[in-house]
């Protein structure tokens, strides 16, 4: 299958002039996490959540609010794109390789469309992945946060795994989930809220346990990869933990099922 068959060709975009805050509106919007930067309308970067939640809470900016922020400081610039006749397989091991949750997709030089991680997840259906488990999938390794450490701390361990979410766990059970979209909230609501003069002092107080969402949605390692994807696209989730017997054994992201499927499609 050719990726132009799987791209979403409803395109939002922002302008590498706009302010952060004018990005949050389009992500709030449109329910998305990544968007595409435009210069007089070529493309000339791509914005995410976590983009943004890790400059916010980088040192350099930490007294910054995101309204004198612009797009063009946060965004990549080194952009991937993929033709639209490229089979999906191969579209899927450069998102793998490059370590990239979205890439736009091109006609010549017109961007026609972009293709998520989200997109392949609905893929991800029918008999073959009715026979594959989660426990032959998910990441084994996994990185948590307690409620009492600081989200500085939660946002340091997201950024050196590479990650976009952390389960939070107290006594070996899960209690929470932390995101970089609840981490990117919680830094633009915080400079909102504190005078600027004490933010630097204050930072240091703000909890994983202030901000991680509560009742987290999770599955057990004997679930089928269908099941999973449908509660992903049902929830939105990028990533569900795994639990067994009350801990956490686990953890399954559509960067794994990415991988299966360029897998099955190689």
């Amino acid at each position: 299958m050719q990726i132009k068959n799987l791209m979403s060709e409803d395109l939002i975009t922002v302008d590498k002039d706009q302010n952060l805050t004018d990005a949050l509106k389009l992500f709030r919007k449109h329910n998305v996490s990544r968007l595409p930067v435009t210069n007089n309308k070529e493309l000339a970067g791509i914005i995410s959540e976590r983009d943004i939640a890790n400059k916010l809470g980088s040192s350099k900016y930490e007294n910054m609010p995101a309204s004198r922020l612009h797009v063009s400081s946060v965004m990549v610039k080194d952009v991937i794109t993929v033709p639209q006749s490229m089979q999906l397989g191969e579209v899927a091991k450069i998102m793998l390789e490059k370590g990239i949750g979205s890439v736009p997709v091109m006609d010549g030089d017109d961007m026609v469309g972009i293709v998520s991680k989200a997109d392949f997840v609905t893929l991800a259906n029918g008999i073959a992945f009715d026979k594959i488990s989660v426990k032959e999938v998910m990441c084994k390794n996994v990185v948590s946060v307690s409620p009492t450490e600081r989200i500085v701390h939660a946002r340091r361990q997201m950024l050196e795994a590479h990650i976009g979410r952390v389960p939070v766990v107290d006594d070996e059970k899960l209690v929470g989930m932390v995101t970089s979209k609840d981490l990117m909230r919680a830094f633009i609501e915080f400079r909102k809220s504190v005078p600027e003069k004490y933010q630097k002092s204050q930072i240091k107080d703000l909890l994983v346990g202030d901000i991680m969402s509560s009742n987290p949605v999770f599955v057990s390692r004997d679930m089928s990869i269908t099941e999973v994807s449908n509660i992903i696209m049902e929830t939105g989730f990028n990533g569900l933990p795994v639990v067994e017997n009350d801990k956490v054994v686990g953890i399954i992201t559509q960067t794994d099922i990415l991988r299966l499927i360029e897998k099955l499609e190689s």
